[in-house]
C-alpha cells in the first residue's frame, strides 16, 4: 500500500514537479533520480494519474451490467421506499432517468415493471410533464422525485420520469424497463442526472465513472459500470484522454478516420463523435456511408442490415479512429456481429460545429474501456482487457 501512496503523491505533483521544491531545494523527481531509485520506481509502478481514483473502495460503486441478444447493456436499480426494482439502460447519450409507471397504459408498459408512487413513502409529485425524444421513439412522462439506490449507494430526492406513454415499438420488446441517462444536466433542462447527484451528495470518491463491456456478453454478465473510480484490471496499457468539445453530450473531437492503411480525409477539417453507451452500433457520417460500404466490402439488405460475404470476413480492413493523437483501431471482428453482418450505420445530423458526426456506440466500447471524467470534462479510452 505504501508504494501506491508514494505513486499517487508522485503523480499528484507530476504536472508541476519541477516547480515544487522540497526543503533541500530539489524536487521529488530530482531527489529520486539522484538516489538512483527513479528509474526502478517508474519501471515497477505504472505512473497514471487515474490511479488516484481507486483509493477509497467505500465510495466506489461496482454495478454489474447484463446484455440481451448482444444488444443493449443494462443494470439494476431501485426507486422509492420500500425499493421498487427496475432494469435500466445505462445511457451516456441522454440525461433523464425514467421508468414505466402505473400512469402508462400502453402495451410497452404492461410488459415491464412499473413504478407505483402510492407505494413509496419518500415520493414527491410535481405537475410537470414533458416528452423525451430518442432515435427509436418518444416517451412522455410526468416528473417526480424519490430515493434511488444503486447497489448500496442511496441518492436522495432524485428527479425521474414516470411514463405516461411509451410507444410499443421498440419498448415492448426491450429487455430493460427504463433508461438511466448519464450525459450532462444541460441536456435535461437543468435537472441533475443521477451521476451528478452522486457527486453533489458526496457519494463518490471522485467525480468519475467508467464502463467495461464484455466482447462476449451473456445474460448473466455483460460487464461493469464503476461509479467513482477506474479498475485497472479491466484494461491494458495507458488511458488516452481527450477533452469534451460540447458539454451537453459526451462529445469529443476526431482527427482522422482510416480504413485499412488509408486515411479517408473525411476529418480534414475536423470531425466530432458522441460516446454513447445507449447506441448498439458504430455510426459514420451519412455523407460518407456509401464510401464506407464500398471500402469494407458490404452490401445493404432489404431490412437495412449491411451484409458481407461470410468467406471474406477475415479479409475486411481494420478501421481506425485518431483521437488526440492516439490511434484506436477496430479490427473487422469488432464491427462484424459474427453473422456476416456489419454493425455500422449512418449518422445524418452534423455536430453543433457543423462537422461530420460519428457515434461511438457499443461496437466501439467493447474494444475500449471508457472513462467519463465529470470534473475535468474529458473522456478516456484504453484497450479492454
Amino acid at each position: 500500500m505504501k508504494w501506491l501512496i508514494l505513486a499517487l503523491v508522485f503523480l499528484h505533483l507530476s504536472e508541476g514537479l519541477d516547480r515544487m521544491i522540497l526543503k533541500k531545494g530539489k524536487s521529488i523527481k530530482d531527489n529520486m533520480k539522484e538516489k538512483g531509485v527513479l528509474e526502478e520506481f517508474l519501471k515497477n509502478h505504472r505512473v497514471d494519474p487515474a490511479l488516484k481514483y481507486q483509493l477509497n473502495d467505500y465510495t466506489v460503486v461496482y454495478e454489474p451490467i447484463t446484455n440481451n441478444l448482444n444488444s443493449y447493456y443494462f443494470g439494476e436499480i431501485s426507486i422509492g421506499t420500500p425499493p421498487q426494482n427496475f432494469r435500466v439502460l445505462m445511457d451516456t447519450g441522454s440525461s433523464y432517468l425514467w421508468v414505466p409507471s402505473v400512469y402508462c397504459k400502453t402495451r410497452a408498459c404492461g410488459n415491464h415493471e412499473v413504478f407505483d408512487p402510492s407505494l413509496s413513502s419518500t415520493y414527491s409529485a410535481t405537475q410537470e410533464t414533458f416528452t423525451m425524444y430518442y432515435g427509436f421513439g418518444d416517451v412522455s412522462v410526468r416528473l417526480g422525485y424519490d430515493t434511488v439506490r444503486i447497489q448500496n449507494t442511496v441518492i436522495e430526492n432524485q428527479a425521474f420520469g414516470l411514463t405516461e406513454y411509451e410507444p410499443p415499438y421498440p419498448f415492448y420488446y426491450a429487455s430493460f424497463d427504463g433508461i438511466l441517462g448519464m450525459a450532462y444536466g444541460s441536456l435535461s433542462g437543468g435537472l441533475l442526472p443521477v451521476t451528478q447527484q452522486l457527486v453533489k451528495q458526496g457519494q463518490l470518491s471522485e467525480p468519475i465513472f467508467s464502463f467495461y463491456f464484455s466482447r462476449e456478453p451473456t445474460e448473466q454478465y455483460g460487464g461493469e459500470l464503476i461509479l467513482g473510480g477506474i479498475d485497472n484490471q479491466l484494461f491494458t496499457g495507458e488511458i488516452t484522454w481527450t477533452p469534451v468539445t460540447y458539454d451537453v453530450y459526451w462529445q469529443i473531437g476526431i482527427e482522422e478516420f482510416t480504413i485499412g492503411n488509408k486515411a479517408t480525409g473525411w476529418c480534414s477539417e475536423g470531425c466530432q463523435a458522441i460516446v454513447d453507451t445507449g447506441t448498439c452500433q458504430l455510426t459514420v457520417p451519412g455523407e460518407y456511408m456509401e464510401s464506407f460500404m464500398q471500402a469494407v466490402g458490404v452490401e445493404p439488405a432489404s431490412d437495412g442490415e449491411l451484409l458481407v460475404d461470410c468467406n471474406n470476413v477475415q479479409n475486411m480492413p481494420t478501421i481506425t479512429f485518431v483521437i488526440n493523437g492516439a490511434q484506436l483501431p477496430l479490427p473487422p471482428s469488432a464491427y462484424n456481429n459474427g453473422r456476416c453482418t456489419v454493425v455500422v450505420g449512418p449518422t445524418y445530423l452534423h455536430s453543433w460545429v457543423r462537422q461530420p458526426l460519428f457515434i461511438l456506440g457499443d461496437v466501439f466500447l467493447k474494444e475500449y474501456y471508457s472513462v467519463f471524467d465529470m470534473a475535468n470534462n474529458r473522456v478516456g479510452f484504453a484497450p479492454s482487457a
